[in-house]
């Protein structure tokens, strides 16, 4: 694993509005993840400027006064990046930058900005530098007079630091150049799948920082990188699996997020093939956070959108060992809300009656991993029996106890 270099943080504000799309609560949410975004960035956040608006400014997002506001705080606090929640038009980009004359960056950029940091391989490398030079090409026309460009830092990574007079011509031929660099690697990694071998394929998804490459390390005792940052995983991870006597290919792949830029989903294509070309599913969800049934609707809209949403699919409710609920008081009258609801009484909801095998486990204490390894083992052979009635595997039942005796 690479060392971390000790880095200064840089210090930024967040801008974010309230519409009729949009509710207050929804916004917190938002900006608490577009919070952890930053800091996974390398940035600690001042402060947040909210707004509250019909739909947002076309020239500057947010309002007049709301830019001045801004525009006043980041001078007095020495703020040099203002990240916006939603991603902003190039007019409202470099309108935003003549008004608050300093670096501004969007979420679109932002996640592009995590992903060139976290790019370990050739190839992740390209899917990234494709993706940032798609997002720059119609903002081309961004002012950078105010600031010193070579001192780097948050969004300017990569293609981001390309002199502004680049010739559009220039990036266009980049993008083409990395498009056919793509179509070669995703042949090579097309005949990698199919040269696996009769085994049933099985991928990890899940909404990004939910525990999957834990999980990934602990079913196949390997040391995939695992961190509590987002998109801590860029690269796919392909390992055999061996649960009783039944072996399979676990893949994990990147983490998804709402609001996924267009270009990433783009660019990384022969990652999501994966996904598309898995035989089985196994969706990780954060119990312990408190939008997780937002998470999972994002995970199945983005599922939706690859064409892999009729797979069979496991559902795993990871990080019970970091749940909590607020019990009420017995003579306390006023209605529940989703904080007061317990792990058990979670299990008798929808989650209970939810047509995909579920289970509920600690992927860093292990807790129910016989269950759900018996789960697992159950989907896999009926998969494996379907597609290859004559394979001369000699298998045998799961046995729980003896596979515990294995961990």
């Amino acid at each position: 694993m690479l060392e971390k270099k000790e880095h200064q943080y840089e210090k930024a504000v967040l801008v974010g509005l309230i519409t009729k799309d949009q509710d207050e609560d929804k916004l917190k949410e938002y900006m608490d993840e577009l919070e952890f975004l930053a800091y996974t960035a390398g940035a600690t956040v001042e402060k947040r400027f909210t707004q509250k608006l019909s739909q947002p400014d076309s020239k500057t997002f947010v309002g007049s006064g709301k830019a001045e506001e801004i525009k006043e705080y980041v001078k007095e606090n020495e703020i040099g990046t203002v990240i916006f929640d939603d991603e902003l038009s190039p007019s409202q980009l470099k309108n935003l930058e003549r008004e608050i004359e300093v670096k501004i960056l969007d979420r679109t950029n932002l996640i592009l900005d995590i992903f060139a940091q976290r790019a370990q391989t050739s190839y992740a490398r390209t899917q990234v530098e494709l993706a940032q030079y798609e997002y720059l090409l119609p903002r081309l026309t961004r002012m950078w007079t105010h600031l010193e460009r070579q001192r780097g830092g948050i969004g300017m990574r990569g293609p981001g630091e390309t002199e502004i007079e680049t010739d559009r011509r220039i990036i266009r031929d980049r993008i083409s150049l990395l498009k056919d660099k793509l179509k070669t690697i995703d042949k090579q990694m097309a005949t990698q799948r199919n040269n696996r071998g009769k085994m049933v394929r099985a991928a990890l998804v899940g909404y990004t920082n939910v525990g999957k490459s834990t999980l990934m390390n602990a079913l196949s005792k390997s040391e995939v990188f695992a961190e509590n940052k987002l998109f801590a995983t860029l690269d796919t991870t392909v390992r055999k699996v061996v649960i009783g006597n039944l072996p399979f290919l676990l893949t994990d792949t990147v983490g998804f997020i709402r609001k996924l830029p267009t270009q990433l989903v783009e660019s990384f294509k022969s990652t999501l093939d994966e996904v598309r070309e898995a035989d089985l599913l196994i969706h990780v969800v954060d119990i312990s956070h408190e939008s997780f049934e937002d998470h999972i609707a994002s995970v199945n809209q983005i599922l939706q959108e690859i064409d892999a949403h009729r797979k069979p699919m496991i559902m795993i409710f990871n990080k019970i060992d970091d749940f909590s609920y607020e019990k009420k008081d017995e003579d306390d009258l006023t209605p529940s809300t989703r904080k007061n609801i317990s792990l058990e009484e979670w299990k008798k909801t929808w989650m209970g009656k939810s047509k995909y095998p579920t289970v509920f486990i600690s992927a860093l204490t292990k807790e129910n991993f016989p269950e759900m390894k018996k789960m697992i083992y159950d989907e896999v052979m009926q998969i494996h029996i379907s597609r290859f009635p004559y394979n001369d595997f000699l298998f045998e039942y799961f046995d729980n106890d003896e596979e515990d005796n294995n961990d």
